[in-house]
C-alpha cells in the first residue's frame, strides 16, 4: 500500500533512530516490553485532549501516539516479523471484512445499532475461526480495569450469561456491600478479604452500569472532574479564611462543599 511522502519521511527517520551505527542509544535500547509504558502515556493524552476539546493540539498527540505505532514496526521490520505495511494492510482488510454491508454485496444495516451487532456478529465468528478455547481469551489483561470488567461482562451476555432485567443486578450490588461490611466488621479484619470483596462490589457496579448502557470509565472520568470542581472551590473558599485547611474542622468543609455544590448547580441552570 502506497504511503504519503510525510508518512515515508516518518518511517524513514524511525529506521535512521534504530540505526545501530549512526542511531539514538535510547532509541536502540527499546524493546516491545520497554515501550509499553509510553505507549499507554500516548493514548491517554490523546483522550485527555479529546475530553479538554483542544482539538488543535489533537493533531501533535496523534503524532506521538502513531510515533508508537511506527516504533513497534520498526522493531518487528527487524526482526523480519512484520512492518509498517503488513499493519496496515491487515487493518484494511479487518475494516472491509465487518462492514460486508458497505464493501460487499450485503444488505446495509439501517442503524448504528444494527451495524454494531453485525460487527459484534463478525468477530465472535472470528475468534471461533482462532479456536480460542475460553470467550474470554482474547479480552487485553492490559485494559483499565474498569473497562476490562466491561468487556468481560459484555462478552459473557452474547452467549446469555446475563440478568435479563435490573432488579438481580441491584440486588447483586446490595449483596456485595453487605459482604464488605461483614469483612469490615469481623472480628479480625483481614485486608486480602476486604479487597477481595470490594472488587466484587466494582463488577458488580460495572453490571449496573452496563445494563444502564452507561460507560464506567466515563462515569468515573465525569465524577472525578465534578469532585475536583468542587474541592477547588473548597479550596478558594479556605484561602479566603486565611486558615490552612487542615485547620478546620470536618463541619467547616463540609459546609464549604454544600455551598460550592449550591454555586455550581445555580451556574449550570443559567
Amino acid at each position: 500500500m502506497p504511503t504519503s511522502h510525510d508518512m515515508q519521511q516518518l518511517l524513514a527517520i524511525m529506521a535512521k533512530l534504530r540505526n545501530p551505527s549512526t542511531g539514538c542509544a535510547w532509541d536502540l535500547a527499546q524493546t516491545y516490553q520497554s515501550l509499553l509504558p509510553f505507549t499507554l502515556d500516548e493514548a491517554y493524552e490523546v483522550a485527555d485532549t479529546i475530553e479538554r476539546m483542544e482539538l488543535t493540539q489533537l493533531p501533535d498527540e496523534l503524532g506521538d501516539l502513531l510515533y508508537q505505532v511506527v516504533f513497534y514496526c520498526q522493531l518487528g521490520k527487524e526482526q523480519g516479523l512484520f512492518d509498517f505495511d503488513t499493519v496496515t494492510e491487515r487493518i484494511c482488510r479487518k475494516l472491509i471484512r465487518r462492514h460486508p454491508h458497505v464493501f460487499a454485496d450485503a444488505i446495509g444495516a439501517t442503524s448504528a445499532a444494527a451495524a454494531k451487532h453485525d460487527w459484534e456478529q463478525i468477530k465472535i465468528a472470528e475468534r471461533q475461526q482462532q479456536q480460542l478455547l475460553s470467550q474470554l481469551d482474547d479480552i487485553p489483561k492490559a485494559l483499565p480495569q474498569l473497562k476490562r470488567a466491561l468487556k468481560i461482562q459484555q462478552r459473557v451476555a452474547q452467549v446469555g450469561f446475563d440478568w435479563p432485567d435490573l432488579e438481580p443486578v441491584v440486588d447483586k450490588i446490595h449483596e456485595e456491600i453487605a459482604e464488605v461490611l461483614a469483612e469490615v466488621h469481623a472480628e479480625k479484619i483481614e485486608q486480602a478479604k476486604v479487597m477481595d470483596e470490594v472488587g466484587d462490589l466494582l463488577f458488580a457496579v460495572v453490571n449496573l452500569a452496563r445494563h444502564l448502557k452507561v460507560d464506567p470509565e466515563q462515569a468515573l472520568q465525569g465524577a472525578n472532574a465534578k469532585f475536583e470542581q468542587r474541592f477547588r472551590l473548597v479550596e478558594q473558599q479556605v484561602q479566603q479564611s486565611e486558615r490552612k485547611i487542615e485547620h478546620h474542622s470536618l463541619e467547616e468543609l463540609e459546609n464549604y462543599w454544600q455551598q460550592a455544590k449550591r454555586y455550581l448547580a445555580s451556574q449550570s441552570s443559567q
